[in-house]
């Protein structure tokens, strides 16, 4: 059975303190051992908080502090903004057959104001509507396996596996699959209405 938080491991979770901990050891190339003999605390008590199993009582992190040369502040400064999406290889190759619908995995973590939205897009043969007239539109595609033409307006660009094209414009523009291989692009564009999170 899991061992539920306490209250203030829980209120102290967002402030990442063992993860801080751990990030000024590594930039001083200290190891727990040497840690703990210039500080006078147990190596398992150090490991203990960067794992954060451990809350440090505010003598301990005084001591710890000293030895960074870093203020409290460092620890108890209000949480940044920090996001990280991760899409594992497999889980990409397992999602789609060749001659579906054209379909897309989405690649950035849920937020409520991203930035940029990225997502790979496995294309058909069937023209897929990238932009529509007069709509600008800002965009970083990468094939990464097949071959896809970008159409626009008449004029027409193949790119190949391994090919990038960054692509600003407002005429409409659409993307289809070539061959009968499978074709998967990464796509990245800003995200509607700019995306302004806070910093």
């Amino acid at each position: 059975m899991a061992k539920s938080l306490s209250y203030a491991q829980w209120s102290l979770e967002p402030y990442c303190i063992g993860m801080k901990l751990r990030a000024l050891r590594m930039r001083k190339h200290l190891t727990l051992s040497r840690l703990a003999s210039e500080t006078g605390l147990s190596t398992a008590l150090l490991s203990k908080l960067e794992t954060e199993r451990m809350i440090p009582t505010l003598p301990t992190l005084a001591t710890i502090c000293r030895i960074y040369g870093v203020g409290m502040g460092h620890f108890f400064c209000e949480p940044t903004r920090h996001s990280l999406s991760v899409t594992r290889k497999a889980y990409l190759e397992s999602s789609g057959k060749i001659g579906e619908p054209a379909g897309s995995v989405p690649l950035n973590s849920p937020s409520e104001k991203p930035r940029m939205v990225a997502e790979m897009i496995e294309l058909t043969n069937a023209p897929f509507p990238f932009s529509p007239a007069n709509a600008e539109v800002c965009a970083f595609l990468h094939v990464l396996e097949g071959a896809v033409q970008i159409g626009s307006d008449g004029m027409s660009q193949i790119l190949e596996t391994g090919d990038c094209a960054y692509l600003e414009t407002r005429m409409p523009t659409s993307l289809n699959a070539q061959g009968n291989q499978r074709c998967r692009i990464l796509l990245v564009m800003p995200a509607p209405g700019g995306g302004q999170g806070t910093q």
